[in-house]
């Protein structure tokens, strides 16, 4: 029988304690793991080309009527004045307190039509206000889901993305020039078939993301492999596409800031156990009992510059008052070498072993968190970590102290959970190992950092 969050979180004594001990490890995409092998797919969109599949691994709201922006105004952050047909942006949303319930994005149809994508976070957010607040506007939502490719959805969506992504896709493209401006939203037509482009790419190498009616797929894909053969095109697999957000410094999942406060008690009513936020877990040395310090601020993650302060939002005058506060900072945190592999070598010793690191993204949990310190204290959190090939090194996002944000500063990572693990399946009773990391800029390729943005 379905329950709701509301009263998962009665039932487990508190947020924190069912976040901690849930049921659910890692979040694993709904497509093929490997096409080839990690090493070939994990280093395509900074050698050749890569298609990801992303058809099935997010959520997909579509919301039409006279109220569409005023029902986005009112729970972004984001500036909607202009938005409209052929416009995409980065929505934000916030908590009544200033944090962070998630980032997607968020595509114009028409003046009053718009689909946002993403994590089903804020597609849930924006369709419960949507239906219980008085908005004119209709709305369908069309669940992230498990790998069947009989089982249709609206759209296709593939990303093309590296150094020969550009000139494949103007090979194939039978329509009009490609949109090559960042963030651009465009057209392309392709075995006879029309989609949507948008200049953005998980890994921050140049290409594009396409979508279109789902009864497309097959045709966009096969013409796409065809072509590019000659462009050294690799299918990457969802073990590859685990690695592309650390590449481009995106933290991509913080724990929606949903789980307490009255505020948020109807929203967690409205939420089952059959929604994301309903089977999520947190996982890692960082084990607070407030789940509100697992939270995160649009200024810890580089998006107070997308926080348009001329109208009214929920969040915003917590957000204005905490504003000239000092922040923690985003960073890229490179793990040292020589602790990874005290790791492994654990695993073939006798004694207890530290918590085992999977490849190439370690994280067991669908929002990790582990300690990064200084002299055994407490200096930030560290997200998502794994082993880029492009790097040649154990990568994590974090966001971290002012103080200790220089790049090239030493801190170190605490691995592993607190009294041998949790109750999640996932973790085995293991001990804690800290790891000594260096601060690295974000996304760590100075290639990327110069060039991806640049894009006209």
């Amino acid at each position: 029988m379905s329950q709701s969050l509301e009263q998962m979180i009665q039932h487990a004594g508190s947020p924190a304690r069912l976040l901690q001990n849930a049921q659910v490890g890692a979040f694993e995409f709904p497509v093929q793991s490997m096409h080839s092998n990690l090493i070939d797919e994990g280093q395509a969109w900074r050698k050749s080309a890569i298609l990801f599949d992303q058809s099935f691994h997010m959520t997909e709201l579509r919301i039409k009527g006279p109220d569409t922006k005023r029902l986005l105004s009112d729970f972004a952050v984001n500036n909607f004045a202009g938005f409209g047909a052929n416009k995409a942006k980065q929505i934000v949303c916030c908590n009544k307190d200033g944090y962070l319930i998630s980032d997607a994005i968020i595509f114009g149809y028409a003046d009053d039509e718009v689909l946002v994508v993403g994590r089903p976070v804020v597609p849930n957010w924006l369709q419960f206000n949507a239906e219980t607040g008085g908005y004119d506007v209709e709305t369908h939502i069309d669940h992230l889901r498990g790998y069947d490719p009989n089982n249709e959805r609206p759209h296709y969506r593939f990303e093309v993305q590296g150094p020969t992504a550009m000139a494949l896709l103007e090979e194939v493209n039978e329509g009009a020039p490609l949109t090559t401006r960042f963030f651009g939203m465009g057209e392309i037509t392709i075995a006879g078939c029309k989609a949507h482009t948008l200049v953005h790419a998980m890994g921050g190498a140049k290409g594009l993301e396409i979508w279109g009616p789902y009864a497309d797929k097959a045709r966009v894909e096969a013409k796409l492999l065809e072509v590019g053969r000659k462009h050294d095109l690799v299918r990457g697999g969802g073990r590859a596409y685990g690695i592309t957000a650390a590449e481009s410094g995106w933290l991509a999942a913080p724990l929606p800031a949903i789980y307490d406060g009255e505020e948020m008690r109807p929203y967690r009513e409205w939420l089952t156990d059959h929604h994301f936020e309903g089977f999520c877990s947190v996982g890692g040395s960082f084990q607070p009992e407030d789940v509100r310090d697992y939270y995160l601020t649009p200024f810890e993650l580089d998006y107070g510059r997308l926080i348009h302060w001329e109208h009214d939002f929920l969040g915003r005058d917590a957000l204005w008052a905490m504003k000239d506060k000092p922040h923690r900072t985003k960073v890229t945190l490179v793990w040292s070498k020589e602790d990874v592999l005290k790791v492994f070598a654990s695993l073939m010793e006798e004694g207890e072993m530290c918590m085992w690191m999977d490849l190439p993204s370690s994280d067991y949990a669908i929002h990790p968190y582990d300690r990064v310190e200084k002299d055994g204290q407490l200096v930030g959190i560290s997200t998502y970590p794994l082993y880029s090939v492009n790097q040649r090194a154990w990568l994590s996002v974090a966001v971290v102290d002012p103080d200790h944000a220089a790049h090239g500063g030493q801190l170190s990572i605490l691995w592993g959970e607190p009294d041998g693990g949790t109750a999640k399946p996932s973790v085995h009773r293991h001990r804690q190992i800290s790891i000594g990391c260096t601060v690295a800029p974000w996304p760590i390729a100075e290639d990327i950092r110069r060039d991806y943005r640049a894009q006209t």
